[in-house]
C-alpha cells in the first residue's frame, strides 16, 4: 500500500499528501540551499521524524507502565555537513515538565526514545545527541 504521495510545486517546494489521512506536509528548500526556507526542508522533516518517533515510542510505553507524559515537549536541532551535503548529527532535547518520574520511569522512557524505529533506521554516521531533562 501506497504511504504518500509528492507533488513538485515549482521554486524548490513539495506537497507530500499521506494517503490513509489524507494530510499534507509543504516542504521548501532552506535559505543555505537555494530554497525560501518558508517551511520545514526534507532534512528538517528527518531530524523532526526522529523526535516525533521518540515521543511516539515513549507514548506507547507510557500508556503500558501507566507513566504521565503530559507535559512532554521537545527541542530538535539539526546539524548539517557540507561535504557532502547531508546531515551529521540531529540533538534532541527532551523536557519532561515538573513531573516527577522514579528512576524505574525514567529508565523506560529513555530507553523507549532511543530504540525507535527511526533512530534504528538512520545511518549510523548521523549523530543522535539526545537529553532528556527531568525535574
Amino acid at each position: 500500500m501506497i504511504t504518500s504521495k509528492i507533488k513538485y510545486l515549482g521554486n524548490l517546494r513539495t506537497e507530500a499528501t499521506h494517503v490513509k489521512s489524507n494530510s499534507k506536509i509543504i516542504t521548501d528548500a532552506p535559505t543555505d540551499n537555494e530554497g525560501k526556507g518558508e517551511a520545514f526542508s526534507p532534512t528538517d522533516t528527518v531530524a523532526t521524524g526522529l523526535a516525533s518517533c521518540m515521543i511516539t515510542i515513549m507514548g506507547i510505553q507510557a500508556n503500558t507502565s501507566n507513566i504521565n507524559l503530559n507535559f512532554l515537549e521537545a527541542d530538535i536541532t539539526k546539524v548539517m555537513s557540507s561535504n557532502p551535503r547531508k546531515i551529521s548529527e540531529v540533538i534532541v532535547a527532551f523536557n519532561f515538565g515538573d513531573t516527577i518520574y522514579s528512576e524505574k520511569e525514567k529508565t523506560i522512557l529513555k530507553n523507549a526514545a532511543r530504540t525507535c524505529p527511526v533512530a534504528l533506521s538512520l545511518n549510523p554516521d548521523i549523530k543522535q545527541t539526545v537529553s532528556f531533562k527531568f525535574k
